[in-house]
């Protein structure tokens, strides 16, 4: 198959025993999928009455799943897990004003996949 999907966890940042192997796709937007519903498991069981798209968000920063794709002997597949959370916060927050983004991540804390 030559998308993989790879889970690294945010709480173990850079320690690959801690990353595993989600599974092997034929499709892009399949991967995809499977990425974003990792994320939302996530933020949808973080996201308690009265917590903020800026709280969300640094609960996930700090202890949620970040899915990324693989590609092999198949175009590169782009999928930032950061980018889909920040979002979603927004979105399952209700956040009244969306044009105003979760606070940036610490560059040293690790990329956004």
């Amino acid at each position: 198959m030559p998308y993989v999907v790879m889970v690294d966890d945010n709480f173990h940042y850079m320690d690959e025993d801690e990353r595993y192997r989600h599974g092997e796709f034929a499709d892009a937007g399949v991967a995809i999928g499977h990425c974003r519903r990792i994320v939302d498991e996530y933020l949808e069981s973080a996201n308690k009455a009265g917590v903020s798209a800026s709280e969300l968000w640094d609960s996930y920063v700090s202890f949620g799943e970040d899915p990324f794709i693989l590609s092999v002997d198949a175009p590169e597949v782009r999928f930032s897990a950061w980018e889909y959370a920040k979002e979603r916060c927004r979105v399952l927050c209700a956040d009244p004003n969306p044009s105003r983004p979760p606070p940036a991540a610490d560059p040293s804390e690790g990329p956004a996949t």
